[in-house]
């Protein structure tokens, strides 16, 4: 046993004995592990036990295992990885800029098991045999997923995305060039005017940074509630309301399904409503609550602005046989007004690729749909021919072909 171990065995056996919580009294632990690395460095010139070497690196080891996530902390403190996934005990891969790296780190299947259940023990979610998938949320707002086998061929595998605010508003999404100033301009007034809007893109693409540079937009005295699978937004208003799904308990009832959280969000009085990504029969309910009138936005999964409008007029058909196109389709034109495309190019920069109006008018099944901005040789152009809700712009005060204007 290596001397880091044997302090870490000294410290957890006093916060036992001290009854200390460390995810909730982290200044106790970090005195308590300062103290026994100090003691224990004392000791060892003394005696026979093995040197602990620099002190600061062996208080950091010490501390990340008994009030983070051991070997994963360092990864998941570091401001520059996005995503830290686990194959395998011995392939641990991070992310950064959009482009993975296996990393150095080697653990045991029993650690990793460790790990997992001490990022589900904040979260109450289970993961058993009759439960083999979790979604989860870390403290720090990172989401938490993993399969276990036999799911799995052998290995748990584990997947940690790290929620990494490098924007909270459109203007910030100018700074990193995700969009272009007048594209930024054009956007924050259809929030503001109330127009409904699909964030589309595949994964790590954006969309949920997207979403909450958008609600940035958002008025200030207007009531918004957000739902999702598990929490993720994190918009910078006021007045907000987040709902998240829960799993069903041992006797495998008590489950709140996204369905349900969208229903429940109608009852709550909200001036907008937000629904983190529809992926089933929920987007039905979404479409219903917005076609009454409620402004609101979600993400979709989708390779394109014309895939997310099919997706769209085709996801909530699985809520049954007696709903149809025909009422689908005409009610997506109504609810719809701008679809967003996000896209991360090959050096992993996010991107917007498309922004697109969705018309009133349906011919043989199809939406009229017109591309107001869209990406040409790597910049995002007007390419306007006619524009969304122009009566929703005019009612907030906007004039759409100012917003246009290419300003200095």
């Amino acid at each position: 046993m290596d001397a880091v171990a044997i302090v870490e065995d000294e410290v957890r056996e006093l916060i036992r004995l001290r009854g200390l919580d460390p995810a909730s009294q982290l200044a106790e632990v970090r005195r308590l592990v300062e103290d026994a690395v100090t003691d224990y460095d004392e000791r060892s010139l003394l005696g026979s036990l093995p040197p602990l070497g620099a002190l600061e690196p062996a208080r950091r080891r010490v501390f990340d295992a008994v009030a983070g996530f051991g070997a994963l902390q360092p990864l998941l403190d570091d401001p520059t990885v996005e995503e830290v996934w686990i194959n395998s005990p011995t392939e641990i891969y991070a992310a950064r800029d959009g482009r993975s790296e296996l990393t150095s780190l080697v653990l045991s299947a029993d650690q990793v098991r460790d790990l997992v259940e001490r990022m589900l023990k904040s979260s109450g979610r289970r993961l058993d045999l009759s439960s083999p998938f979790v979604d989860a949320s870390l403290p720090d707002g990172s989401r938490l997923h993993v399969v276990i086998p036999d799911i799995t061929r052998r290995h748990w595998a584990v997947n940690i995305r790290k929620f990494i605010a490098r924007a909270s508003r459109l203007e910030h999404l100018v700074e990193l060039g995700t969009l272009t100033p007048q594209a930024a301009r054009f956007l924050g007034a259809a929030v503001a005017s109330g127009l409904n809007v699909l964030v589309s893109g595949a994964t790590q693409a954006g969309k949920t940074t997207m979403l909450n540079c958008l609600g940035a937009s958002i008025g200030p005295r207007e009531r918004v509630v957000t739902v999702e699978e598990i929490f993720e937004l994190q918009l910078p208003l006021r007045d907000v309301v987040g709902l998240q799904c829960r799993q069903s308990n041992l006797e495998g009832v008590g489950e709140i399904p996204l369905r349900r959280l969208v229903k429940e969000a109608l009852r709550m009085r909200p001036d907008r409503l937000i629904v983190g990504e529809v992926r089933e029969a929920e987007s039905l309910d979404m479409l219903i609550a917005l076609n009454s009138g409620l402004p609101g936005m979600c993400s979709v999964h989708a390779n394109s602005a014309h895939d997310a409008i099919t997706k769209i007029c085709t996801l909530p058909l699985l809520a049954g046989a007696n709903i149809s196109s025909a009422f689908v389709v005409p009610t997506v034109a109504s609810c719809i007004d701008l679809v967003i495309h996000c896209a991360r190019n090959a050096a992993g920069k996010r991107q917007v690729v498309e922004i697109m109006a969705l018309g009133n008018r349906v011919e043989n099944g199809v939406i009229e749909a017109s591309s107001i901005f869209q990406r040409t040789d790597g910049r995002l152009e007007v390419t306007a021919a006619s524009m969304p809700a122009p009566e929703k712009f005019a009612r907030a005060g906007y004039n759409v072909a100012e917003l246009l204007e290419v300003r200095p």
